[in-house]
């Protein structure tokens, strides 16, 4: 599984502390991280919560990830950012029992962290543990695993009403403001990741028409 880790500004100087937690945990279960930054608070591509939505959206639509990590100082903005696009199921992980239970009952694509909150001493430790407890087993089995059949169920109803409550991305994009979408996608590394990794032609297509 390719995962996508992504910060936003207020929290972009933690990026080498997460991408280490994360590369320690998953790299050893045969999974690939793909950092798209911000690498540093003063980089030159500034994203907000609403441009990780974008990104995010992106990035899972067009193949070029199968998961991302993301959040912000809280975690609300950026979950609110990526659930207001097609094809994200976002959950708002604080510790490893959201993870483990956002992973089997919610079965999503997609967490938001609260980077500012309780990250002191042991703040790295926690998010190792997030990391475990979210790629720990096959997502989407249930928990309890009694409660595994209507939860399933669930899921699938939620991905049929998504289906009809949201528009095909590539539509969505350009009716965006083109400097907000252009911004989300200008990363230092985004056009050498995304153009490699991209798996659906149509969006390849829009994002270089948008960065054009």
């Amino acid at each position: 599984m390719k995962i996508a880790l992504i910060n936003e500004n207020s929290q972009a100087a933690k990026n080498a502390v997460i991408e280490n937690a994360l590369k320690k945990v998953v790299e050893p279960m045969g999974h690939e991280v793909v950092n798209y930054g911000m690498y540093a608070a003063d980089d030159a591509c500034q994203l907000t919560y609403v441009q990780v939505g974008i990104l995010a959206a992106v990035l899972l639509n067009s193949g070029a990830a199968d998961y991302v990590i993301t959040g912000c100082g809280t975690g609300e903005g950026a979950m609110l950012a990526c659930n207001s696009f097609p094809g994200v199921i976002c959950g708002h992980v604080e510790d490893p029992l959201d993870a483990y239970t956002f992973a089997q009952i919610n079965d999503g694509n997609a967490i938001a962290i609260p980077f500012a909150k309780g990250f002191g001493w042991g703040g790295d430790l926690n998010l190792e543990y997030i990391f475990e407890k979210l790629f720990c087993e096959e997502s989407g089995q249930g928990y309890p695993r009694e409660r595994a059949v209507p939860e399933k169920r669930n899921k699938k109803i939620l991905d049929e009403v998504k289906k009809v409550t949201y528009r095909d991305l590539p539509s969505i994009l350009k009716e965006l403001d083109p400097e907000l979408v252009k911004g989300a996608l200008s990363g230092e590394h985004f056009s050498e990741y995304f153009f490699r990794d991209c798996k659906c032609e149509k969006l390849a297509a829009c994002v270089k028409e948008l960065l054009a």
